[in-house]
Protein backbone atom coordinates (compact mmCIF):
# COMPACT_ATOMS: atom_id res chain seq x y z
CA UNK A 1 0.00 0.00 0.00
CA UNK A 2 1.59 3.23 -0.96
CA UNK A 3 0.89 6.54 0.35
CA UNK A 4 -1.85 8.12 -2.09
CA UNK A 5 -3.64 5.04 -1.64
CA UNK A 6 -3.41 5.61 2.03
CA UNK A 7 -4.41 8.82 1.90
CA UNK A 8 -7.67 8.58 -0.26
CA UNK A 9 -9.08 5.50 1.65
CA UNK A 10 -8.43 7.79 5.07
CA UNK A 11 -9.89 11.00 3.25
CA UNK A 12 -12.87 8.83 2.84
CA UNK A 13 -13.15 7.63 6.39
CA UNK A 14 -12.20 11.65 7.60
CA UNK A 15 -15.90 11.79 6.19
CA UNK A 16 -19.07 10.82 9.62
CA UNK A 17 -21.32 9.25 7.61
CA UNK A 18 -18.07 7.44 5.76
CA UNK A 19 -16.80 6.22 8.90
CA UNK A 20 -19.98 5.57 10.62
CA UNK A 21 -20.84 3.47 7.34
CA UNK A 22 -17.75 1.20 7.96
CA UNK A 23 -18.29 1.18 11.27
CA UNK A 24 -21.46 -0.38 11.16
CA UNK A 25 -19.54 -2.92 8.52
CA UNK A 26 -16.88 -3.78 10.68
CA UNK A 27 -19.46 -5.01 13.35
CA UNK A 28 -21.58 -7.29 10.88
CA UNK A 29 -18.07 -8.89 10.07
CA UNK A 30 -17.31 -10.83 7.07
CA UNK A 31 -21.66 -11.26 6.27
CA UNK A 32 -21.27 -7.66 5.50
CA UNK A 33 -24.86 -6.17 5.57
CA UNK A 34 -27.73 -5.34 3.34
CA UNK A 35 -28.26 -1.80 2.12
CA UNK A 36 -31.49 -1.62 3.80
CA UNK A 37 -30.31 -2.60 6.89
CA UNK A 38 -27.34 -0.13 6.74
CA UNK A 39 -29.81 2.93 6.28
CA UNK A 40 -32.40 2.00 9.14
CA UNK A 41 -29.62 1.56 11.27
CA UNK A 42 -27.57 4.54 10.63
CA UNK A 43 -30.95 6.45 9.19
CA UNK A 44 -28.66 7.86 6.06
CA UNK A 45 -31.14 8.63 3.43
CA UNK A 46 -30.79 6.49 0.55
CA UNK A 47 -29.25 8.60 -2.36
CA UNK A 48 -26.81 9.62 0.13
CA UNK A 49 -25.85 6.29 1.44
CA UNK A 50 -25.71 5.58 -2.21
CA UNK A 51 -23.01 8.20 -2.65
CA UNK A 52 -21.02 7.74 0.48
CA UNK A 53 -21.03 3.86 -0.52
CA UNK A 54 -19.51 4.42 -4.40
CA UNK A 55 -17.15 6.53 -2.49
CA UNK A 56 -15.67 3.75 -0.20
CA UNK A 57 -16.11 1.22 -2.85
CA UNK A 58 -14.43 2.77 -5.03
CA UNK A 59 -10.99 3.48 -3.06
CA UNK A 60 -11.37 -0.06 -1.64
CA UNK A 61 -12.67 0.14 1.62
CA UNK A 62 -16.16 -1.77 0.98
CA UNK A 63 -17.28 -4.36 -1.83
CA UNK A 64 -20.63 -5.05 -2.62
CA UNK A 65 -22.05 -7.96 -3.87
CA UNK A 66 -25.93 -8.46 -5.08
CA UNK A 67 -27.62 -11.42 -4.68
CA UNK A 68 -31.07 -12.03 -5.65
CA UNK A 69 -32.75 -7.99 -5.66
CA UNK A 70 -30.70 -7.20 -2.49
CA UNK A 71 -27.11 -5.44 -2.62
CA UNK A 72 -24.92 -6.14 0.35
CA UNK A 73 -21.82 -4.13 1.58
CA UNK A 74 -18.81 -6.11 3.09
CA UNK A 75 -15.97 -4.14 4.89
CA UNK A 76 -12.61 -5.15 3.00
CA UNK A 77 -10.63 -6.47 6.02
CA UNK A 78 -7.46 -6.83 4.27
CA UNK A 79 -7.64 -3.30 3.10
CA UNK A 80 -8.30 -1.90 6.55
CA UNK A 81 -5.08 -4.30 7.76
CA UNK A 82 -3.21 -2.82 5.07
CA UNK A 83 -3.99 0.61 6.31
CA UNK A 84 -3.17 -0.14 10.24
CA UNK A 85 0.03 -2.16 9.10
CA UNK A 86 1.04 1.13 7.18
CA UNK A 87 0.07 3.38 9.79
CA UNK A 88 2.26 0.89 12.20
CA UNK A 89 5.29 -0.07 10.36
CA UNK A 90 7.78 2.72 11.25
CA UNK A 91 6.32 3.03 14.86
CA UNK A 92 8.95 3.39 17.73
CA UNK A 93 11.91 3.24 15.42
CA UNK A 94 12.70 6.87 16.17
CA UNK A 95 14.09 9.84 14.08
CA UNK A 96 17.61 10.40 13.19
CA UNK A 97 19.53 12.63 15.20
CA UNK A 98 21.09 15.37 12.92
CA UNK A 99 24.06 16.69 13.63
CA UNK A 100 24.49 20.51 14.71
Amino acid sequence: MDDSNVAASLAELGNIHRLSIFRFLVKAGHEGAPVGDIQKALEIPNSTLSHHLSRMAKVGLITQNKKSRTIFCLPNFEHLEGLISFLQEECCMGHEKSAS
